[in-house]
């Protein structure tokens, strides 16, 4: 009634025929809004985000039916929207590439239907879980109810659009904040490479690899240290003969003698003994008989009693008695000067013959005893073990004039502070040159109380020392009848 083409002036009811079905909105108590296009799209985004929900258009609410309204609509909807001064142009379909868009970004219409087909046939293609309901409603995305046609449903497209949007712009945002939050630790994992690398614990010289390039110092197994040019050992082992010249100013032999015969008895006795036993039992053995010739006619008995305390007080006393015969018969009852006549005499050797020669006649020559060759060893002057040749390697070392000295540095070091179990490494006064550092005790503390003699306060092995050995502190050693 009152239908007219779109010249006639009534085109509102006819654009609202031609549109298609209109779509009406249930609320929660059953009241149907009727709003304007402006209104409708509000109502949809409003009606998205709000718990109370909305029912699609098409779908019954519970308890009831689907309804559709007849493809020409109503006259009281013409007359409201005359009323309200709206005209609306024919609605245009949705491309299908938007409306997959659309459904891809989970904000496609529920409400639109096709023209020509009922809600009541779409309501179960768009029926949704529960869950996804409550879903879409916490996320304030939910598809809302459609009210009216023609511009009401294309100004809803875009609005759709811009609520759709909202997911991933509220995504972005997240995930703006998640990257500041990750921005520090990235900037660190940025920054490491670059950072100065730490040092390295490197092992001390003798445990440590040659570093090349930029590659980290690093720690390898110790090895043994590098072979010791001769120079670097000539200089090294003299420079501990220096030392120790400074530290025993007063060494001399610890043998009490008077003369070379005295002196060359005294050095065959101290075999297996120490020069404290010696230089206590000499005195009775030299009052008895003082030359060659009285010893060389004694009875072996009254002097292997007087020898006794020496230790091997048999052997030694055949070797006294032997060697003064040979002095009284071959060289008239004087004790000859050199070597080669010395080795000769029962019970004389190369080691006391330079003691004789070096301590009695002032001629150079190194006395290989066991304090000598143990201390030699430790410096890695040599690693010999026969007397000839550690004698040899070591001569070679120094000149000549210095080997009667050395020989009595190195054997006083080695009674007094390098001892052969327990070297007092700690109280050592070469300890930076040896190479042995460390096999004893290294508390200065604890070393100081290993030392003996006269570095520990106590009497030497001398009953008649020289004055430079009193000068300097040193204490006589007791006779045998006071002990």
């Amino acid at each position: 009634m009152g239908e007219q083409g779109p010249d006639g002036g009534r085109g509102t009811a006819y654009a609202t025929r031609e549109a298609g079905p209109a779509k009406r909105v249930t609320a929660k108590k059953g009241a149907v809004k009727k709003t304007s296009a402006k209104q409708a799209a509000a109502t949809e985004t409003v009606a998205g985000s709000t718990a109370t929900g909305t029912t699609p258009a098409g779908r019954a609410p519970a308890g009831g039916t689907a309804e559709a309204t007849p493809a020409g609509g109503s006259a009281g909807e013409a007359a409201a929207n005359k009323k309200s001064g709206t005209g609306t142009a024919p609605a245009k379909k949705a491309p299908a590439k938007k409306a997959d868009a659309e459904k891809a970004a989970g904000t496609a219409p529920a409400g639109r239907t096709p023209a020509g087909k009922t809600a009541a046939k779409k309501a179960p293609v768009r029926r949704t879980s529960a869950k996804k309901t409550e879903a879409g409603t916490g996320a304030g995305a939910a598809p809302a109810g459609r009210t009216s046609a023609g511009k009401a449903a294309a100004k809803k497209a875009p609005a759709t659009g811009k609520a759709a949007s909202t997911k991933p712009s509220t995504a972005k945002a997240a995930s703006a904040r998640t990257s500041t939050a990750k921005a520090p630790a990235a900037k660190a994992l940025v920054r490491r490479p670059a950072a100065p690398a730490k040092k390295a614990v490197v092992a001390p010289k003798k445990a440590t690899a040659a570093i090349g390039g930029l590659a980290p110092a690093k720690t390898v197994a110790p090895k043994p240290p590098r072979q010791e040019s001769r120079t670097a050992l000539v200089r090294r082992a003299r420079r501990i003969n220096r030392e120790l010249a400074e530290v025993y100013p007063y060494a001399h032999p610890e043998l009490d003698f008077e003369n070379p015969f005295q002196l060359l008895v005294a050095t065959v006795l101290s075999a297996q003994t120490t020069d404290l036993r010696v230089n206590q039992t000499t005195p009775a053995l030299f009052a008895s008989y003082p030359t060659p010739e009285d010893l060389a006619a004694a009875d072996p008995e009254k002097v292997e009693e007087i020898l006794r305390p020496c230790g091997f007080f048999r052997a030694k006393t055949r070797s006294v008695i032997g060697l003064s015969k040979a002095l009284a018969e071959e060289y008239g009852g004087e004790v000859p000067g050199r070597l080669e006549d010395l080795v000769k005499l029962p019970g004389v050797g190369r080691k006391t013959a330079f003691v004789v020669l070096g301590n009695a006649y002032g001629r150079p020559g190194i006395t290989v005893d066991t304090h000598f060759q143990r201390l030699v060893r430790r410096w890695k002057w040599t690693e010999a073990t026969d007397p000839d040749k550690i004698e040899a390697a070591v001569g070679a070392l120094f000149p000549k004039s210095d080997w009667t000295d050395l020989s009595h540095h190195v054997i006083w070091h080695g009674r007094r502070i390098c001892h052969a179990r327990r070297p007092a490494c700690g109280a050592c006064p070469i300890a930076p040159l040896c190479p042995a550092y460390g096999e004893g005790e290294t508390d200065p503390e604890k070393a100081r109380k290993l030392l003996k003699y006269e570095k520990a306060g106590l009497p030497g092995q001398r009953l008649n020392p020289p004055r430079s050995y009193l000068d300097a502190g040193g204490i006589p050693a007791p006779p045998l009848r006071a002990e």
